[in-house]
C-alpha cells in the first residue's frame, strides 16, 4: 500500500444502543490494527462512544464532518445508514475526495440521489436484503458494487458465558427489543392467552416493553406471567438475561433486515420462535431461523403458542435446535470472521483505485 496502515473512518448518525451502532463497534474493534487504523465519527454522542474509546479507538463526536475528514484524512470512509438519501453525510465525502467510500445499508433501501454516486460499494446485512433490493430496483446487484456482509456477533463470548446446563423444559421465554412500537407485533402478545391457558406457570421475560403492551398485559390478567426488565448495554447483561429463559420469542411486524438479537440468542444455544413478515417487509429472520432446525416459524398466535409448548414439552429437541443455532452463528456471524471478510473487501476496493 502507498501508506500503511490504512486509515478507515466509520461514520454513523449517533452512538446509541441500537444494532446498527453495535455492529459498527464490533467491526472497528476487530479490524487488524497492523493493517488498518480505525476511527469513528458520529453526529451525536451515546453510550457506545465510551465503549469504543475503551477499546483504544478514537472517536469524533458532534464535530463538523468535513473538518473530521480533513483532520483524519481517511483512505476509506465506511458509513452505516438506513439507505435512503443522506446529503448531509454524503456531500462532504465528495468534497474531501475520499478515495474509497463503503456503506452498510441497514434496511436495504435504494438511494437514487446524485450524492449517492460517491459510494463505491454497498453492503447489505443479509442475503434477503440484497435479493429484495435487486428485485425491487431491477439493478444488477452484484459484487463488487453490491454484496452482503452479515452483522458480526461475539459468538465466542456468548458460547463461553451462556449457562451450559440449561433446562429447556422450564416454561420461560425471553424477548429483547428497544421500547419502540415499531419493534413490536400484536403476535408478541396475542400468543400469551393461548399459552397460559395450558401452561399457567409460563413466564415471559421482556426487555423493551411499550405502553400498549403493558395495557394488554393488565387488561388480560397476565401480569403474573410477565416479568419486565430494564434495558441492557453489554453482552454480559444480554447473556445473563438469556440465561433465564429456554427460548427466544421474536415477533416484529416489520420483520428484520438481519436480526442481531436472534443471532445472539442462537450464539447462546437458544432455539428461536419467529414468524414471517408480509409482502416486501424485512424477512431476514427466516434467513437466520431455519424452521425445525434452529427454531420454529409460526404464522399466527395459536401456532406461536403451540411452537413454544412443543419446545417446553420436548426439551431434547429444543436443545438440539439450540445447538444447531449456536453452530450456525459461529460459522456465519462470528465477529472475527466478519472482520476478515470486510478487510478483504476493503483491500479489493483499494486495489481497484490503484492505492495498493
Amino acid at each position: 500500500m502507498s501508506e500503511s496502515p490504512v486509515r478507515v473512518l466509520h461514520a454513523v448518525n449517533h452512538l446509541g444502543l441500537g444494532g446498527t451502532e453495535k455492529v459498527l463497534q464490533l467491526l472497528v474493534a476487530n479490524l487488524d490494527k497492523s493493517r488498518f487504523i480505525p476511527a469513528v465519527y458520529s453526529k451525536k454522542d451515546g453510550p457506545r462512544a465510551k465503549q469504543i474509546r475503551a477499546s483504544g479507538i478514537d472517536t469524533y463526536i458532534g464535530l463538523d464532518f468535513s473538518d473530521v475528514l480533513n483532520r483524519f484524512r481517511p483512505h476509506i470512509v465506511h458509513i452505516h445508514r438506513a439507505g435512503w438519501p443522506d446529503p448531509e453525510m454524503l456531500t462532504p465525502l465528495r468534497r474531501a475526495k475520499v478515495p474509497v467510500v463503503v456503506e452498510t445499508n441497514v434496511f436495504g433501501r435504494h438511494d437514487p440521489s446524485p450524492q449517492a454516486a460517491v459510494i463505491d460499494a454497498t453492503l447489505f446485512v443479509s442475503r434477503f436484503c440484497l435479493d429484495r433490493f435487486a428485485t425491487v430496483t431491477a439493478i444488477d446487484a452484484r459484487p463488487p458494487r453490491y454484496d452482503f456482509l452479515y452483522n458480526p456477533v461475539n459468538t465466542d463470548f456468548f458460547a463461553a458465558r451462556a449457562v451450559p446446563d440449561r433446562d429447556f423444559s422450564v416454561p420461560a421465554a425471553g424477548r429483547i427489543s428497544r421500547a419502540d412500537p415499531g419493534k413490536w407485533s400484536a403476535l408478541a402478545l396475542e400468543f400469551l392467552p393461548h399459552l397460559v391457558r395450558d401452561i399457567p406457570d409460563f413466564r415471559y421475560h421482556i426487555i423493551g416493553c411499550i405502553p400498549e403492551a403493558r395495557a394488554y398485559i393488565e387488561d388480560n390478567g397476565l401480569a403474573d406471567n410477565v416479568v419486565l426488565h430494564d434495558p441492557v448495554e453489554t453482552d454480559g447483561e444480554i447473556c445473563a438475561f438469556l440465561d433465564r429463559v429456554s427460548v427466544l420469542a421474536h415477533a416484529n411486524d416489520t420483520g428484520e433486515s438481519f436480526g442481531l438479537v436472534i443471532a445472539e440468542a442462537m450464539a447462546c444455544g437458544l432455539p428461536v420462535v419467529t414468524h414471517p413478515a408480509e409482502g416486501l417487509r424485512d424477512n431476514a429472520q427466516l434467513e437466520l431461523v431455519d424452521d425445525r432446525v434452529t427454531g420454529l416459524v409460526a404464522a399466527d398466535a395459536e401456532e406461536y403458542a403451540n411452537a413454544l409448548k412443543y419446545l417446553f414439552a420436548h426439551p431434547e429437541k429444543a436443545r438440539r435446535m439450540g445447538r444447531a443455532g449456536r453452530e450456525k452463528a459461529q460459522r456465519l456471524y462470528r465477529m472475527q470472521t466478519i472482520a476478515r471478510q470486510l478487510e478483504q473487501r476493503y483491500t479489493q476496493l483499494l486495489e481497484s483505485k490503484g492505492i495498493v
